[in-house]
């Protein structure tokens, strides 16, 4: 039996993680501007990632500053599959990003240079500032269900009544019993 369809006016997206290849970025700054080089994605096993590397917690918030200021600068590059899905869900409605990011001008320039002119206009990003106030934001825009890469927003979520959809990444994994995706093709299959 298949599960029901999400209609993609419905469904919406973290930033970082999710649509962005934020890991990426961060290994890669780290080791070009700060000499920590060697760090793969699978060593991220904590969402805080001074909990698991061996890096200061402020050089870490230095690298994900620089990546959340200038995120086209950085070169910050999408997630295999994201711009393909979003551009096909954007045909059906407008899509919807819920960032903790507390500005949303950087995620606004970046979508203007990753995805075609038919698609970053149809594409609304909420910066709310806060991992932990994502329901209330959620609810308000008439979302039903959200992919998401931190478990335990998504754990709020699903407490919120919310359909929460954990987007697998080393940091997520062990966490939470929700349902999970790997891949953008696996978000493709729950909305169209």
């Amino acid at each position: 039996m298949h599960a029901p369809r999400i209609h993609p006016g419905e469904i919406g997206f973290d930033f970082d993680g999710v649509i962005a290849d934020t890991v990426e970025a961060f290994i890669r700054i780290a080791c070009e501007q700060y000499g920590h080089c060697g760090i793969n994605p699978e060593d991220i096993t904590h969402f805080s990632v001074e909990e698991c590397l061996p890096m200061d917690a402020g050089l870490a918030e230095t690298i994900f500053l620089q990546i959340l200021r200038d995120s086209v600068g950085t070169g910050l590059l999408p997630m295999p599959g994201a711009v393909e899905v979003l551009g096909e869900l954007s045909r059906h409605d407008q899509v919807t990003v819920v960032t903790a990011r507390p500005e949303a001008d950087p995620v606004h320039a970046w979508l203007q240079t990753v995805f075609p002119a038919p698609v970053w206009p149809r594409i609304q990003v909420v910066a709310m500032g806060d991992h932990d106030d994502k329901a209330r934001h959620i609810k308000e825009l008439g979302l039903t269900a959200f992919v998401d890469d931190r478990a335990e927003t998504c754990m709020q979520l699903h407490h919120a009544g919310i359909e929460a959809i954990v987007f697998s990444q080393p940091w997520n994994r062990d966490r939470h019993n929700l349902p999970t995706v790997r891949t953008w093709a696996e978000i493709r299959d729950l909305c169209l």
